[in-house]
């Protein structure tokens, strides 16, 4: 579960090397522009991007209650209040994310001083949609999905989450992957929302007798061919 997308991904880690390659920026390019008028891929420079490593827990950890926070005081939604369905459960998933090699971090250091090990983003992200929300036929598909999406307030509004989007969505082109999934919090709207300007369209909802079964049910997908080039482009892998 992520300020940008949920907890359902699964994946093989052996097909993450060959889905996850080095990229330089794409000089003299044109930016796109994204749907809802947001220009895509104009923030300057790079963001450095590698596989995340146990040490990192921590501060994954962080992020996401940084997002907690602000989810509730500035959107007023009780997505992360409590993490899923308790602690224990929440530390499992992002520990085995990051064994599996399916979960990356982007470095801060835009600053100086920034302290060292300091992140300014994760996601996790692969092959294997969870069968509790996708049907056979839709796994059945290539596709990537995308889980613990977080970027740190510090970089909100430079279009760092849409941007890996686009980076893993762009590798996943290897294997033929048609669409990036996600599923979204339930009650968050305006999460939903984000997700429509990024272009994502709403499979559906589902209606669950106790929300807390799972509370990250609204499911989006959107077609790898409509990444933005230029924003993926933005990502070097260290």
């Amino acid at each position: 579960m992520t300020i940008l997308a949920n907890d359902t991904c699964r994946a093989s880690a052996r097909a993450m090397p060959r889905l996850l390659r080095p990229v330089r920026f794409v000089h003299g390019l044109t930016a796109s522009r994204r749907p809802g008028g947001t220009p895509a891929g104009t923030a300057a420079g790079t963001w450095l991007v590698r596989r995340a490593q146990l040490t990192d827990m921590t501060a994954i950890i962080g992020l996401i209650d940084e997002a907690a926070s602000w989810l509730r005081s500035e959107v007023g939604t009780d997505q992360w209040q409590r993490p899923w369905p308790d602690r224990e459960a929440r530390d499992q998933r992002i520990y085995r994310g990051i064994k599996s090699g399916r979960t990356w971090v982007v470095e801060d250091g835009s600053r100086p001083g920034d302290p060292p090990g300091r992140l300014a983003a994760t996601v996790t992200c692969g092959r294997g949609g969870n069968k509790k929300l996708w049907t056979q036929r839709e796994r059945q598909v290539p596709a990537l999905y995308i889980s613990r999406l977080i970027v740190s307030r510090r970089h909100a509004g430079r279009g760092l989450g849409a941007g890996l989007i686009d980076w893993a969505g762009l590798r996943s082109r290897d294997w033929n992957a048609q669409f990036i999934r996600i599923d979204v919090w339930t009650a968050n709207n305006e999460l939903q929302n984000y997700y429509k300007a990024q272009g994502f369209r709403h499979v559906r909802t589902y209606d669950f007798d106790d929300p807390w079964e799972y509370p990250s049910a609204a499911l989006f997908q959107k077609p790898t061919k409509e990444i933005d080039i230029v924003a993926a482009a933005r990502f070097v892998e260290v």
